[in-house]
């Protein structure tokens, strides 16, 4: 072919039609007001998208018709397991497959409809292939570390991933802990209880266990030792058996601490290390151990580094472009967030 032809081939537009069967309204696919069309629309402006009754016709370049066929697909996938498609849900689609073209070999279907916890009429699932990936090193693997920025759901799917292995009786407790850096060592001088003075950092742990339990439940759980809310430092001198652990705020552990924390695994033990290199609040000239912790650990045999962006942030959009304009800044500057610049 020559290339006079090649081009011309190109610039054919080709058609693919589409079926929704009759058991799916098309509002479940085309969204309320077409709210879930215009977002298709936006994302391949040079594709023509025409709705006839329940069928869908895409019309433009080949390789675009193509992605539009397969998105179409993978939504019917979704909906066949009765849950409800969002405006996110199908970007997240769209990205998913755009990365395939990548060599990404999950599907969009598969990372939506992978339930972690259900719990109040509300199920706790991956919403990013990252996410799907994390998720699955945390099956996988005894030791796992999921390093990512603001809102990219590291600490809320691990603490599913402890609650699901409580329930189905993989472990006997769950063990939540974090740095109270901000407090130093100054706990003694705050007002109140131990546990007074400590609350505002174990707080968001609290939050979580809230949204997963009955509220109910966790001071039972807790006073029988089943879930335990603790700092770091109470770690120290322990072997932590048969439990599900997770680190929190990672990136506010020393070296000696971080290799403390490691060193407590316990028989039939999981761990979970979660935090942001980007966001150290240690005195300036202490090194960071979650950073250092990659050097050393990284290729060692059931220790996996699970790392999302901010393409996996699942706030409000905004949070992820905040995130890469800082990084865009931090490049540009020569600069790392933090105090840790070793």
């Amino acid at each position: 072919m020559t290339q006079t032809q090649t081009d011309q081939a190109r610039s054919t537009p080709e058609s693919a039609r589409f079926t929704v069967p009759a058991k799916h309204p098309m509002v479940t696919v085309l969204g309320s007001g077409d709210s879930l069309l215009r977002v298709i629309e936006k994302a391949f402006p040079a594709t023509d998208i025409h709705v006839r009754g329940n069928e869908i016709t895409a019309t433009g370049e080949a390789a675009e018709v193509a992605l539009v066929q397969r998105l179409f697909d993978e939504m019917m996938l979704v909906l066949r397991t009765g849950q409800p498609l969002t405006e996110d849900a199908v970007e997240r689609s769209i990205a998913m497959l755009r990365d395939a073209e990548g060599g990404a070999t999950e599907t969009p279907a598969e990372v939506l409809t992978q339930n972690i916890l259900s719990n109040r009429g509300r199920t706790i699932r991956p919403k990013t292939l990252n996410q799907k990936r994390y998720v699955d090193a945390i099956d996988q693997h005894t030791v796992v570390f999921g390093i990512g920025p603001a809102g990219t759901g590291k600490t809320y799917l691990a603490m599913a991933k402890a609650v699901q292995a409580l329930q189905s009786k993989q472990v006997t407790r769950i063990i939540l802990t974090r740095p109270a850096v901000e407090a130093g060592e100054r706990l003694g001088f705050l007002p109140g209880t131990l546990y007074e003075k400590i609350d505002p950092y174990l707080r968001p742990l609290y939050d979580a266990l809230h949204d997963m339990l009955d509220p109910d439940s966790i001071p039972r759980l807790m006073a029988a030792g089943t879930i335990e809310v603790a700092p770091l430092a109470y770690m120290r001198g322990r072997t932590l058996n048969d439990a599900f652990i997770i680190l929190d705020e990672a990136q506010n552990t020393n070296p000696e601490q971080m290799k403390m924390f490691l060193t407590r695994l316990g028989f039939d033990s999981k761990i979970v290390i979660t935090g942001d290199v980007t966001q150290v609040d240690l005195p300036g000239g202490t090194r960071s151990g979650l950073r250092q912790v990659q050097e050393i650990l990284e290729g060692v045999e059931d220790v996996h580094f699970s790392r999302l962006t901010s393409t996996d942030v699942v706030r409000h959009k905004l949070v992820g472009r905040i995130v890469d304009a800082y990084e865009r800044y931090d490049d540009r500057n020569g600069t790392t967030n933090g105090s840790d610049r070793t």
